[in-house]
């Protein structure tokens, strides 16, 4: 057993390094409540301006396989972290070798490629949409594919965001798609009527203690989720039935972190699992200013081995996305955003828009979930009219 290994049930008292793979925005969130609780914050990020390493004690500008780089995190930092799932899983397990990781490498393989996530929760009865593995040309031809149309093509691993996924109607756009995905591994998912969408972020720490936030309901524009809207609309056993499932999953994945499982509300009310996010999740931004304890501060919590935080939701919320694709020659008015006295405006640092590109959010507050909606679709509305003023000039 490891030093790491040993030290795990002991807590990491503030004033101690904190490793973070990846530079995203979601590091810099996790970044800003580690440093508002003492803590130090070490980026591993190959970019030059990262929103996480902008904010970071400090930036190790590198790839995130550099031996060296992971040797020096894995021993100045007491425990580490990553912020996307795209990190190479044996980067994790490199640094678990000196250092407290969470979530562990084989949790987060598992989530990185859709075959290995899918038949996971199909092996482990957890509902999902009907699907099928493609790794070849081969599998189109398979029995069975006709009953999967139309449906949805998802490329196994760097997917995110609506990238990497075809709507295919036919056995003809199918091969089409599969090509244009240059015949990568994929997962064919039967196109089903949708009541809703919803996530849950759960949380599990060493010691098994686990906790869930409140259910979200999220709307997505071109793939892109748009607005998320706490607590969903949804029966009360809906929601429940979604925590539950969510904390069977960690537990079933022996996960120890934050862990975003996003469903599909069918027509007949029952949840299918879309997929699953080893880290903290957009869907779960709401927490920063709508409960007890942020999701950022609960993957603080731990990693350090500290009591989970209480999450209870003070007041509903709408987090509303928002995109590059509002910026113009101009940065967008936030004086009008602002001008709403419960809209908690947060930026990400980021200093290039691109169409799609997550640029920062906004979160609406309210006695109600629905008022809350309405101002963040009239901020919305306010944003779209100001850009349309200025077109946003090609970069």
């Amino acid at each position: 057993m490891t030093a790491a290994a040993n030290n795990r049930s002991r807590a990491i008292a503030p004033g101690a390094w904190l490793g973070l793979l990846g530079g995203g925005q979601l590091g810099r969130m996790f970044t800003m409540a580690a440093q508002s609780m003492g803590y130090k914050v070490m980026v591993l990020d190959p970019g030059t301006d990262s929103p996480a390493g902008t904010v970071a004690d400090r930036h190790l500008q590198a790839e995130y396989t550099d031996a060296d780089a992971l040797a020096e995190m894995a021993k100045r930092c007491a425990a580490a972290t990553t912020e996307f799932e795209n990190v190479p899983a044996e980067s994790l397990q490199r640094l678990s070798e000196g250092c407290i990781v969470s979530p562990a490498a084989h949790s987060v393989a598992i989530a990185q490629d859709r075959i290995r996530e899918k038949l996971f929760l199909d092996e482990h009865g957890f509902g999902v949409a009907p699907f099928a593995v493609i790794r070849s040309e081969a599998d189109l031809a398979a029995a069975g594919i006709d009953g999967l149309l139309p449906g949805v093509l998802k490329v196994s691993r760097f997917g995110y965001d609506g990238k990497g996924q075809v709507r295919v109607g036919s056995r003809g756009e199918l091969k089409a798609a599969f090509q244009s995905l240059q015949s990568e591994p994929c997962v064919l998912e039967k196109f089903l009527a949708l009541d809703k969408e919803v996530s849950v972020v759960v949380c599990r720490g060493f010691d098994d203690e686990v906790t869930t936030f409140p259910v979200s309901e999220n709307q997505h524009a071109d793939g892109i989720l748009d607005v998320s809207i706490v607590p969903a609309r949804v029966p009360d056993e809906i929601a429940a039935n979604a925590r539950s499932r969510a904390i069977k999953l960690a537990q079933q994945l022996d996960y120890r972190g934050v862990l975003c499982v996003e469903y599909f509300v069918v027509d007949d009310g029952s949840l299918l699992v879309n997929e699953i996010a080893p880290r903290p999740h957009n869907s779960g931004h709401y927490s920063i200013d709508a409960c007890v304890t942020s999701q950022f501060e609960q993957q603080v919590r731990v990693m350090c081995s500290l009591p989970l935080g209480d999450t209870s939701l003070l007041c509903p919320a709408v987090m509303l996305n928002l995109l590059g694709d509002l910026w113009a020659q101009q940065t967008p008015p936030w004086d009008r955003v602002l001008q709403h006295r419960t809209a908690k405006l947060h930026l990400y640092g980021k200093s290039t828009p691109r169409p799609g590109r997550k640029m920062g959010h906004v979160t609406v507050l309210s006695e109600q979930a629905d008022a809350a909606l309405g101002t963040a679709l009239e901020i919305k509305s306010t944003l779209v009219a100001a850009r349309a003023e200025s077109p946003l000039q090609p970069v």
